[in-house]
């Protein structure tokens, strides 16, 4: 531009349907909504209403695109996100958010924002973008790490079949772990495509990405995205979510917090285990059992309900989604890891490699885990004398992840691109 002045612009955000997307998608937007940008986000009417409340002083600056969900064949009645329905249905819920192809044509045509920030899943999106003169960031809300692995496995080999890069790890992936990254991503699913497809098209046609991440946890996978991607590469800082998104200590009305906050009071510091496995993980009732019975096997007690902060907290058992680790890190809480799917089991090595958390053993072939070998990750990290590495570990790093003013720089650099990048 030719004024050393930014010109407020209008930016549009359309995550993919799952709230581990919406979420960081979400936080990005109020961010940039702060800077006094015009935001608009764009999701269906049931997840916009389920999203928490937007603060009042942005207000003014974001506006919600609510584009009704097309019903589809065997898609529940009001089913708009991964949360409502099973794993098995959610290539169900990519057919119909295939259908927000038209009237999310429609918005932009009507609206031409400046900037359109978008997820992996709409591929049908930069023939639209790129007729209407809109620039387009690809918003990666997983590691760098994990994004890397991904891209090295899927894109930058020419044959038909990935194969898997394990060079930038010192962990080796499990054959399980393989079969699910290849089978989950590559194969063509009810929805008439794969997800390795959509990102391929996605990634063809933005201008730049936008990483959830910051140098100082990973630079090497950051470094190497911008080496590789033939695109600009912008580490946008963790995002760590507000804390009235996990916490509800403010309400002093809410007689369960109250009794929750009672009985954590009583409990020793950092001896409580926190047990949660995010949105999209349905556990089956073996999994269910092993759990149990192995969160009852170590001794220790532990709550299954979202929360964190609280100092009796001494472990989080997590699936390692990448939005429960940067939680649970931001308070310096050690992990003690239990992958399920998609990049989960990579963030796991990338926390393993860190010494902030122990993974759950799993049998090698076919991933299942036992009762014991949970009971063992969790004494490894809760006790005293064997998990004071990790504990220190974790509270080192939660000064980066908690650092706020770290995070902001990265944000106010991201924004100053957009706002200087000619359109």
């Amino acid at each position: 531009m030719a004024d050393d002045q930014p010109k407020k612009l209008h930016i549009a955000v359309f995550p993919w349907l799952a709230f581990g997307h919406m979420i960081p998608f979400y936080e990005l937007a109020k961010l940039i909504a702060q800077k006094g940008h015009k935001v608009s986000f764009i999701s269906t009417p049931r997840n916009i209403q389920r999203l928490p409340k937007l603060p009042s002083n942005l207000q003014p600056f974001v506006e919600f695109i609510e584009l009704p969900l097309p019903h589809v064949e065997n898609l529940p009645q009001d089913a708009e996100s991964t949360l409502d329905v099973p794993n098995h249905i959610v290539p169900y819920l990519k057919k119909a958010f295939d259908g927000l192809e038209e009237p999310l044509a429609k918005f932009l045509e009507r609206s031409t924002p400046d900037w359109l920030i978008y997820d992996f899943a709409p591929f049908w999106l930069p023939p639209i973008t790129s007729k209407l003169g809109i620039s387009c960031i690809f918003f990666v809300i997983f590691s760098a790490f994990g994004f890397s692995f991904g891209y090295k496995t899927f894109f930058l080999n020419s044959n038909d079949k990935p194969s898997f890069d394990e060079s930038s790890s010192k962990i080796p992936l499990q054959h399980h772990e393989k079969k699910t990254l290849f089978e989950g991503n590559n194969k063509e699913n009810e929805s008439g495509v794969s997800d390795r497809f959509r990102l391929h098209q996605v990634l063809g046609g933005v201008d730049g990405l936008a990483v959830r991440s910051c140098m100082e946890i990973e630079a090497e996978s950051i470094k190497f995205l911008q080496n590789q991607c033939s695109k600009q590469v912008f580490p946008v800082g963790l995002i760590p979510p507000s804390l009235q998104l996990f916490r509800s200590e403010d309400n002093t009305d809410d007689e369960d917090w109250n009794t929750i906050l009672k009985w954590l009071d009583e409990q020793e510091k950092r001896s409580v285990i926190y047990v949660a496995f995010g949105s999209e993980v349905t556990l089956s009732d073996d999994e269910f059992t092993e759990i149990a019975m192995g969160l009852e096997l170590s001794g220790f007690p532990f709550f299954w309900l979202k929360i964190l902060a609280h100092k009796s907290v001494g472990g989080f058992l997590s699936h390692c989604g990448w939005s429960s680790v940067i939680e649970s890190l931001q308070f310096g809480c050690p992990l003690i890891m239990l992958p399920f799917h998609n990049e989960q089991g990579l963030v796991a090595r990338l926390m393993e490699e860190k010494m902030v958390g122990v993974k759950v053993s799993r049998n090698e072939d076919d991933g299942k885990f036992s009762r014991d070998s949970l009971a063992k990750a969790l004494r490894s990290v809760i006790l005293e004398d064997e998990g004071k590495p990790y504990r220190n570990h974790a509270e080192k790093m939660s000064k980066i992840v908690g650092d706020k003013e770290l995070h902001q720089k990265y944000i106010d650099e991201f924004v100053k691109n957009l706002e200087f990048t000619p359109i």
